[in-house]
């Protein structure tokens, strides 16, 4: 069965971030790039939700959150069954240090 892909607003702002970023240190086209991206492997989780690997740092949760990579950052997300839906909860930049993951995803 499909699902939808939800952002949270805390996910929908990181994006932004990444964004704002880029467009300083390389211009508004590789910006666009990254972030369309981001955003198309979000959609293509609509059909595979389960494509990614349950995160380690976050086991500890009630939900069981999955993460994928694009480039240097981590989707991470869960599986919410009751609104059939897969929610998009924090986009992680793996150079930061691992342990942020845990107190950033809420």
């Amino acid at each position: 069965m499909k699902r939808t892909v939800y952002w949270t607003y805390f996910a929908e702002k990181k994006l932004d971030s990444i964004y704002s970023y880029y467009t300083n240190i390389a211009g508004k086209r590789v910006a666009q790039k990254l972030v369309n991206e981001i955003v198309e492997k979000s959609i293509k989780m609509e059909k595979s939700p389960f494509i990614g690997q349950l995160e380690p740092l976050l086991e500890n949760r009630k939900e069981k959150f999955r993460y994928i990579i694009h480039g240097n950052f981590k989707l991470i997300y869960w599986i919410n069954e009751l609104k059939n839906q897969i929610e998009i909860v924090n986009l992680f930049d793996c150079r930061q240090n691992p342990v942020l993951l845990e107190a950033q995803t809420k």
